[in-house]
């Protein structure tokens, strides 16, 4: 009898499943709103949801039950919560794979594959980034150290010709590293204004579930064609040295796969880092005097916003290779695994008071970037703009505060990465000697 319901359930779950995925794979063709999905149940989106700069209680309720949660969806999606148990999925490349094909095959995404590192495998995966690694080290990226200096200054300077209120998210976040990864990868200045715009709608799931998808595929194409024309005739940015180191050994399509993973690391996360930060330090007016008046400590504030927003709030996605344990809870092979990164670098267990920004707080160690062959190999690029971003903003403009109440800012619903629409605030009377550091 016991065999009989076993096999029943492994049918019934079979059947499912299959569902599920004609399902899903049905709307991914067709789109849908998943903010306003009724039939979406509210603890699959909180890991895409916040409350102002707070994760919703819905994660923290979900954690408390066990580091693990299986979400209620037709297919099998596990969420995974505690900052252990999600260092063990995304170190272990053995039992969880990242290849985007994964999910095509199973029908969920019809999309052309993103390409690039996020979405790959050992052995290409280790191919891929042995050879970005050597233009990812702190000596070759200090070179671009004085050209973010140069940008920053003429994003303030820009500012302080403005009348009334400025927003920060359009006149500052997104220009810097908008203007930094154009510098590295080096894309034509011509077409930069047009690359910013295609990079802002990848990251948003306000709209159609594909949208974000389908600006990754337009994103991949237009890399594809840069990498044709620079083939021709290489620049001196590090598009144009890959193909002069590694043309031979590298096509089209995987160039522009890897142009596509830099931008997605380097451009919107860290717009969305600069603009939640300033947020946090107009709030906490002891923190923006560490960051204007201590050099020595930017770096430790850096990491300890770093952790404390986690702008990309959940992980790519990994499919399980095989029958396998996370913390004390058992994943078969083909389930979908989900690590909330907003709540790993939450975890009570670890940071004591996760809801409160300590700029003394040694939170180095946190999963803002992943974790593991994974981790964003641009960590170092965007924690150098965080650092030099912050206190020059704070040293030009010492009077700046909100230009609207904290309560009418408009943040993203339902994304991967999180951010601010819009940050309007007022600069004060930032044409004088002293703020401009004169």
């Amino acid at each position: 009898m016991r065999d009989v319901l076993q096999s029943a359930t492994d049918v019934r779950s079979r059947v499912t499943g299959w569902m599920g995925r004609r399902f899903l794979a049905h709307l991914s063709k067709t789109g849908f709103d998943l903010g306003s999905s009724w039939f979406v149940p509210a603890r699959v989106l909180a890991p895409l949801r916040r409350n102002g700069l707070n994760p919703v209680p819905e994660l923290a309720r979900m954690h408390a039950h066990g580091p693990v949660t299986r979400l209620p969806l037709p297919v099998t999606v596990w969420l995974v919560t505690g900052y252990e148990a999600s260092k063990r999925v995304l170190v272990d490349s053995e039992s969880f794979s990242n290849d985007f094909g994964h999910f095509r095959e199973m029908g969920l995404f019809a999309d052309e594959a993103p390409g690039g590192l996020g979405f790959s495998d050992p052995p290409e995966h280790t191919r891929l980034r042995k050879v970005l690694t050597p233009e990812f080290t702190m000596r070759r990226l200090s070179r671009l150290i004085p050209r973010i200096e140069a940008i920053v200054a003429d994003q303030l300077d820009l500012m302080s010709m403005k009348d009334g209120p400025v927003d920060l998210v359009e006149d500052f976040a997104m220009p810097v590293p908008a203007l930094t990864i154009c510098e590295l990868l080096g894309v034509p200045a011509s077409e930069r204004e047009e690359f910013q715009r295609r990079s802002v709608a990848r990251f948003d799931l306000g709209g159609a579930a594909t949208a974000s998808l389908s600006a990754v595929s337009e994103s991949v194409v237009y890399f594809r064609e840069l990498v044709r024309t620079l083939r021709a005739a290489p620049n001196d940015g590090l598009l144009g040295e890959l193909i002069r180191k590694h043309g031979d050994e590298l096509d089209d399509d995987e160039l522009a796969g890897l142009a596509d993973g830099l931008l997605t690391g380097g451009f919107e996360t860290t717009a969305s880092m600069i603009s939640l930060g300033t947020l946090a330090m107009l709030r906490d007016p002891s923190l923006l005097a560490k960051v204007r008046d201590d050099d020595e400590a930017i770096g430790g504030v850096v990491d300890e916003l770093l952790r404390h927003q986690s702008v990309v709030q959940v992980a790519f996605l990994r499919i399980a290779r095989k029958d396998t344990d996370i913390a004390g809870t058992k994943v078969r092979a083909g389930d979908i695994v989900a690590c909330s990164l907003t709540q790993a670098n939450r975890d009570p267990s670890v940071y004591p008071s996760p809801d409160d920004i300590l700029a003394e707080r040694s939170a180095g160690q946190h999963l803002a970037f992943g974790y593991g062959a994974h981790r964003c190999i641009g960590a170092e690029l965007a924690k150098m703009e965080l650092r030099i971003a912050y206190p020059a903003l704070v040293r030009r403009f010492p009077e700046m505060r909100l230009a609207t109440q904290p309560g009418d800012l408009s943040f993203r619903k339902l994304s991967i990465v999180y951010g601010l629409h819009k940050l309007p605030v007022h600069l004060g009377s930032h044409n004088s000697p002293l703020q401009q550091g004169i």
